[in-house]
């Protein structure tokens, strides 16, 4: 400021106490924050003023001790806690309680609005103005003390579920409506250290995303993740639900594999591939109607070809999240809030213990495995019909398992005639399912759909019954000992 020419006066001049201990002491004194609460128009405010020689203060600017990026950076302990600010967020609360009289900004952002503000009043400003201030004021106060708050927790003391959650988040966008169009909604990103997913996805083309959008396009790309460094896969995903999902030597047949599964879900849905999205790809996707398309990059040829879809939006994400980071999911419900670890734990292939006479071939076990990653995130109860790497068949969501298996049966077997194939993908097929076979009516119908293979965490009680309809059946049943719902 003095390098801009402006008169300034230090704090140790108006305190009469020079500034102490490595700066932690510096405003903290009645002569600032005197200035900063007292009311103006109460007798016995201005007294005290007066005899103590308490000039009011009616402007306080403040950018506070960089907490967050301090953390970002890897800092150690001891400059992480130097850079808690005290003096800042007493100077910021004590403005914003008092903004009556006082104005307070903490944002650079809002500096050209104060300015505005300032040359409208021709140099003071209105309550109207104070009062929106102050109530951001608290808000970044909040905000800061949060990150403090979850960084003594998470970091320092290495709590999971530390006695008081605080729980912080900046809007950046107001959407058009929620769920449905009576619902309002609107798009927050966490204040401090996080991961990045779909909601840092740099948008390049089509109209303004809606709630289901997001949620659905987290859905993809989470799915998408776990193909992180393989072959090229493409996921396309329904209400939260994979309907189809292909991993293939080139982008484009793994589309057409994809899509083959349940192209009568595929319509209207999000499309989430692991690899840059070339112009071949972006050409068939555009065959059907698609709302969003995620990738973590496109070339110049899919952005031209997508280009003439004025409503399709096109997000790149850059490098897929890490599917096995860890963090905490939140879920509201009537009253209050669950609060789990994200279900992020992984089995491989010699996690898995055969339990039948049978024990699968190496295809197969690669089909258990695959079918086992997309059933990870389909909605409970889940089975998954896989084959060659790609999907034959998802049952979603239904009540109980065998439906979920017969659900997925039967779109296999539309999509056989559809495609005019001589069988449906579910013969010779592994089936997934997210939670053990209660009864062997589930596995029982996986069989009946030609499945040859099965994969499934195992524990329930009637688990030997289960073997022994599979042993029967001449299946070969693997058990991983860990379910996934997904509720």
């Amino acid at each position: 400021m003095r390098d801009a020419g402006l008169a300034v006066r230090d704090v140790s001049d108006l305190t009469g106490f020079p500034e102490m201990m490595d700066g932690r002491v510096k405003t903290l004194h009645p002569m600032v924050h005197g200035g900063l609460l007292a009311v103006r128009d109460d007798p016995a405010h201005a007294a005290a003023m007066e005899t103590h020689g308490i000039g009011a203060i009616d402007l306080v600017v403040v950018n506070l001790y960089p907490f967050e990026t301090t953390v970002a950076r890897g800092a150690d302990r001891a400059t992480i806690i130097e850079n808690i600010d005290i003096g800042g967020p007493s100077m910021v609360r004590s403005a914003a309680k008092n903004h009556a009289y006082v104005t307070i900004v903490t944002d650079p952002a809002d500096y050209s609005a104060l300015l505005a503000e300032l040359e409208e009043t021709g140099g003071a400003t209105r309550l109207e103005f104070r009062r929106l201030m102050a109530a951001r004021a608290f808000a970044a106060t909040a905000a800061y003390d949060a990150m403090i708050s979850q960084w003594f927790a998470f970091a320092d003391q290495r709590e999971l579920f530390p006695e008081m959650l605080s729980v912080n988040g900046r809007r950046v966008a107001e959407l058009r409506y929620g769920e449905n169009p009576h619902q309002r909604a609107a798009l927050y990103l966490p204040v401090g250290p996080h991961g990045k997913g779909i909601a840092q996805a740099e948008q390049l083309q089509g109209k303004e995303l809606s709630y289901n959008n997001y949620a659905d396009a987290d859905a993809a790309l989470e799915l998408a993740a776990e193909f992180k460094g393989q072959a090229p896969a493409v996921i396309i995903v329904k209400h939260a639900n994979p309907c189809g999902v292909a991993r293939r030597g080139s982008l484009l047949e793994a589309w057409r594999e994809a899509l083959a599964c349940d192209s009568v879900s595929a319509f209207g849905g999000i499309v989430a591939v692991n690899v840059p999205l070339d112009g071949a790809t972006a050409q068939a996707i555009c065959e059907i109607f698609t709302e969003v398309v995620v990738a973590p990059e496109a070339d110049d040829a899919a952005r031209t070809i997508f280009s003439a879809k004025k409503n399709l939006r096109l997000l790149v994400t850059g490098d897929p999240p890490d599917p096995r980071r860890g963090g905490l999911a939140l879920k509201p419900i009537t009253g209050g809030l669950l609060v789990q670890s994200r279900d992020s734990a992984a089995i491989g292939a010699s996690d898995l213990k055969v339990v039948t006479r049978r024990a699968p071939t190496e295809q197969e076990l690669k089909d258990c495995l695959f079918a086992w990653t997309v059933a990870r995130h389909v909605k409970s109860n889940a089975i998954v019909y896989a084959r060659d790497g790609v999907t034959a068949g998802i049952g979603a969501g239904q009540m109980n398992r065998r439906d979920s298996s017969r659900v997925a049966a039967m779109k296999a077997a539309e999509a056989a005639e559809k495609h005019g194939w001589p069988e449906p993908r579910t013969v010779g097929s592994a089936v997934a399912s997210d939670a053990f076979f209660p009864f062997a009516d589930g596995l029982l119908a996986a069989a009946e759909a030609g499945a040859t293979a099965v994969i499934q965490p195992g524990g329930s009680i009637r688990d030997d019954e289960v073997i022994a309809a599979a042993d029967a059946a001449g299946l070969a049943m693997v058990f991983t000992g860990m379910r996934h719902f997904r509720h």
